[in-house]
């Protein structure tokens, strides 16, 4: 347990939370919507503070970032709790299940042992994932600063909705973000997610302004958010304020693991085929689709000549770029190397 770093003291021991953009007014005993985060005698605690749920050495294309020290793995860590309540979510055990009990469960696990385990395992990175890091933000900032001091990479696989305060605190370690783009419809968002859209797309504008390395993903949810509307919403949205060399993934979705969604059937490969065409002809130079392993569209092609630079199957890559440039035109490819 560790007191909350951004949080505003009011009245008759109220706090207000200002972790994320729900700013959570948290009343004496209570605690926030991520589930993790109580007000104890008029002071905000982080509940989940050193101890985690998952840990696990993963190839750095799962999270996905596929520009960012591709073919290399990375250290993946998570506590329970988010501050989101995704209907699709496949990780709900985790970040929703643990919500009516008092007790947060999780491994005690230092910041300090965290590093000392990446670097063990020669992971050059380390990947704060699996539920919302920004429900864990003080135990990821302190992991963030002794990974930064030991040359290891900081990546977060996040749903954007931070606080400003937030942002300003963690971007000077952060390296890259893959954002959740869940939807371009607040609507989809206040009735699946428990959240608002405008904070997430504030959120990846201010990660692309300070030069960190972004991601975007969308899961194409059948009849929810597979919409050629959508898709073309979110593919203009990335051009015109991410840049065109932001890649884009689109998911497939699978209802039989997601939290709430089992009656919806999986996505289609037409639909994220339609998906990755719209990407294309927005003007993006990376678009791929995931969870469905062998299609073309999760390879990196050169955006100038369309020559094959790197090759994945299911985790399995090979690169044929020369140090980040086009092996047949020498292209920059929008690498992340190292």
């Amino acid at each position: 347990m560790e007191e909350v770093i951004l949080y505003k003291k009011l009245k008759n021991k109220k706090v207000q939370c200002q972790n994320c953009s729900h700013y959570c007014l948290v009343l004496p005993g209570k605690r926030g919507i991520c589930g993790v985060r109580e007000n104890i005698d008029g002071k905000l605690y982080a509940l989940n503070y050193a101890k985690a749920i998952a840990v696990n050495i993963d190839p750095i294309e799962k999270k996905p970032f596929f520009h960012f020290l591709p073919g290399s793995h990375s250290l993946s860590i998570a506590t329970v709790g988010c501050n989101f309540t995704c209907l699709n979510c496949q990780n709900w055990d985790i970040s929703q299940g643990f919500k009516r009990k008092k007790e947060i469960p999780g491994e005690n696990l230092l910041p300090k042992e965290i590093v000392e385990l990446a670097k063990k395992n020669k992971a050059p990175s380390i990947s704060y994932t699996y539920t919302e890091p920004t429900i864990f933000s003080e135990y990821a900032l302190e992991t963030m600063k002794i990974a930064k001091k030991e040359g290891l990479k900081n990546n977060w696989v996040t749903n954007g909705f931070w606080s400003k305060e937030l942002f300003d605190l963690v971007f000077p370690y952060l390296d890259a973000a893959n954002i959740d783009l869940k939807s371009f419809s607040n609507e989809f968002y206040v009735k699946y997610c428990g959240g608002r859209l405008q904070p997430v797309l504030d959120t990846a504008k201010r990660v692309k302004k300070k030069k960190i390395w972004l991601e975007v993903t969308t899961l194409a949810i059948p009849t929810l958010s597979d919409s050629v509307e959508t898709f073309k919403n979110i593919a203009n949205f990335i051009r015109k304020e991410l840049g065109a060399e932001t890649p884009w993934h689109i998911s497939k979705f699978s209802g039989a693991i997601s939290w709430k969604l089992q009656d919806l059937p999986s996505t289609s490969v037409e639909t994220l085929q339609s998906a990755w065409k719209i990407g294309k002809e927005t003007g993006l130079k990376y678009v791929y689709t995931g969870n469905i392993p062998g299609l073309p569209s999760e390879d990196t092609f050169c955006p100038k000549c369309g020559t094959l630079c790197i090759d994945r199957t299911n985790y399995i890559v090979h690169r044929h770029d020369k140090k980040g440039k086009c092996p047949q035109c020498g292209k920059d490819l929008d690498l992340i190397l190292e």
